[in-house]
This record gives structure tokens, sequence and C-alpha cells, in this order.
């Protein structure tokens, strides 16, 4: 049976028409690894950290012990305690992990407090997703608990809790006690004595000079300036040199 021409430059078109169909809508995609660091720019993104390699991370993203960088500042991680509001250990080591360009800023604080005869006292610094998600089933509170649905500055590694010591390492008396979560805690608090509250002005004013910014119902708590900039993390501290 003879097919004619138009015929043949018809049945020539759907040749065609279904290969380049193809190659815009394959029938498979090859399978891709997920990545290793999703960074998230916006607090109202869902977030799910992937567990990551600490070496895939650029120098000054990775986590470090803040005791590498400065022996000076003085640790007394809580969450490495029962001494916290959950009364109970959330952490398997005692250590203040920052990211490496936060970590230098914190270092430089302690410098300039050390030349009026003061320092630092770190209560909490890196806090892994996890620990997070324990503390908002313990006190779903957004006042003083991050919720899990956005995440924390602290699972950024760009966060701290802190206090002033002086000389011999014994704190200044501030508002209230760390982790107080009542109004006394908050950085516009006018009660008190007047020395407590020269000291929370100092301490702001140092953290302050050095890129950190506070927020309202913490006096201990300050996040580095730029904190959006870095990944919401679900690794180990026992995993960080």
């Amino acid at each position: 049976m003879k097919i004619s021409k138009f015929a043949k430059y018809f049945i020539l078109f759907i040749l065609v028409l279904v290969s380049a169909t193809s190659l815009y809508y394959p029938t498979s995609v090859s399978a891709k690894e997920p990545p290793k660091v999703q960074i998230f720019q916006a607090e109202t993104e869902p977030l799910v950290p992937e567990i990551v390699s600490l070496s895939q991370l650029p120098s000054w993203a990775r986590l470090v012990d803040i005791r590498t960088v400065n022996p000076n500042i003085r640790l007394d991680i809580r969450y490495a305690t029962a001494n916290n509001f959950l009364k109970r250990k959330l952490y398997k080591v005692a250590k203040c992990a920052l990211r490496a360009s936060v970590a230098q800023k914190l270092a430089l604080v302690q410098t300039d407090l050390e030349k009026i005869g003061l320092g630092l006292k770190v209560y909490d610094c890196y806090r892994p997703f996890s620990v997070t998600k324990q503390m908002w089933e313990f006190l779903p509170d957004p006042n003083y608990v991050a919720n899990p649905a956005r995440g924390s500055r602290h699972n950024r590694g760009a966060a701290v809790d802190l206090t002033l010591v002086d000389r011999t390492g014994k704190e200044l008396e501030m508002p209230t006690p760390y982790d107080d979560f009542t109004k006394k805690a908050h950085r516009d608090y006018s009660g008190g004595s007047a020395q407590s509250r020269k000291n929370r002005q100092t301490l702001e004013d140092a953290m302050k000079k050095q890129g950190f910014i506070g927020i309202s119902t913490e006096w201990w708590h300050f996040d580095s300036e730029d904190w959006q900039k870095f990944a919401i993390l679900d690794v180990s501290l026992s995993e960080i040199p």
C-alpha cells in the first residue's frame, strides 16, 4: 500500500513531537542525594534540618569550641546538668560551640571586658535542633522557648546566653537568675536594684559593640546580627572538636 506524501509528513511530525515531549517531560528522574546543609532565610519556612558533616561547611561557618578561641571565657553550661528549667540533663558534654565568625566576635567582647576587670560566663551557645524540640514539649511558650516550627537562633550556632563575672569569676548581680521566665527578666524591667540594672546595661553595651543584639524577654540572650545566614543544625555537641 502506498502512503501519500501528506501522510509521510504527518507521521514524521508526530515522531518529532513525541521525541521533543520526552525531553521536556521525562518519564523517569534519576534520584539525587538531598543537600547536606539547608539554609532557611525566613523563619516561616518549614524546618527539616539535616545532620551535616562539619567539614563540608566553609571555615567561617564551622562550629568551634569557644575555649579554643578564648580560654578566658568561663562556662556554666546548664543544659549539660540538671540545673535548668527542665530539671534534667540535655547535653552529653558541657561545651559552648558557636559558628567560627560568631566565636571570634564573642572573644572580642571578653577582651573588651577584661580592660575593666570583668569577663563573661556562658550558660548556653549552639543548641541541637532535637533539644529545642524537647524544650518546646515541656514549655510551649514562644516568649521563652523557640517554636521548632521556626527554629532557634541557638540551633544556628549564632546565639549565646551569658552573664558578667568579676576577676575572680563571681557572677555580677543581675535582675534575675538565668532562665527566669517572668517579666523581671525582660530587658526593659525597671525594678530590682540599681546595681543589677547597671550590670545588665554593661553587658548589653559590651555585646552590642561587637555585633550582638539582645531580645526583649531575656537579659542574658544575644544573637549575632548576621544569624540569618547560618543553617539550622542538629549536630551533637560531642561531635564538635
